[in-house]
């Protein structure tokens, strides 16, 4: 076996310098975006969705930069991969005691499945099946088509508000997340009929759909349920924003603020 010689270590020297520079770089980037989360505010945002990317900006000024950019973004797609694997077997375990006894509480107040399957629109414009708890009664859309649901929607099941306003008939979405259709993070996924009527009346409206939709997001947290398309214009606002914006930091604070807003039951 050949020995190491001094020039050895310093080449291996050189490729840990380069790595820590590369993790301090992704480092300060997510403070940059953390900080920039912090103050974020609707009225920035509406005036900002065409801005172009700081890494954008940073590939013109310098392909060194631009690979940076690259490996933080690749660094982060794994990251985030993990953490909703990680994420979602660990919350599927803690809740499954509570998932019992949702299932039981719906088949005692109800009649039909305790899960609810509907198709969805995922990343770049894939069709799948979601899974939520089922909330409202069965065939509740068979007179009136795709609506949305209402504060007083007497097509709910008793106790369907309660369920869906502490966003707990989401948690068999963590299947989803498992087989790779969704994140615990991005965009929620919207129906195909709503797809394609917002598509030509929101602006940009189809640029949600290049990101794995997610169960909760920045638009979740800062903004009410879909009732009117006002709602669906300032949501995609901040999903736009979301992408431009995605990082580890980011991600983080949307699930803070989801906890949050759960346990105010807002």
């Amino acid at each position: 076996m050949k020995k190491l010689q001094l020039k050895d270590f310093e080449r291996i020297w050189r490729i840990f310098a380069v790595i820590a520079v590369l993790v301090f770089i992704s480092i300060i980037w997510n403070g940059v975006i953390l900080a920039e989360m912090r103050t974020v505010k609707l009225k920035d945002i509406m005036h900002h969705t065409r801005v172009p990317e700081p890494s954008t900006l940073l590939l013109f000024g310098s392909g060194i930069m631009g690979m940076i950019i690259s490996f933080v973004r690749k660094t982060y797609a794994a990251t985030k991969r993990f953490m909703d694997i990680a994420g979602s077997i660990v919350g599927g375990i803690v809740l499954l005691p509570f998932c019992f006894l949702i299932s039981l509480y719906i088949k005692l107040v109800s009649k039909g499945p305790v899960i609810y399957k509907q198709i969805r629109i995922g990343l770049n414009g894939q069709l799948f099946e979601m899974y939520k708890f089922r909330t409202m009664k069965l065939d509740a859309e068979k007179d009136t088509g795709p609506v949305w649901a209402g504060k007083q929607d007497n097509r709910m099941i008793r106790g369907g508000h309660f369920l869906r306003k502490t966003h707990v008939d989401e948690i068999p979405q963590f299947i989803n997340v498992l087989k790779g259709e969704m994140s615990i993070i991005g965009p929620r996924p919207e129906r195909p009929f709503f797809v394609e009527k917002f598509k030509k009346e929101i602006t940009d409206y189809e640029k949600r759909l290049l990101i794995k939709p997610g169960i909760t997001g920045l638009a979740q947290v800062l903004h009410r349920y879909d009732e009117t398309i006002r709602d669906v214009k300032i949501k995609i606002k901040y999903d736009l924003f979301y992408i431009k914006r995605m990082c580890l930091m980011t991600d983080l604070v949307i699930i803070y603020r989801t906890m949050r807003l759960i346990l105010s039951k807002q």
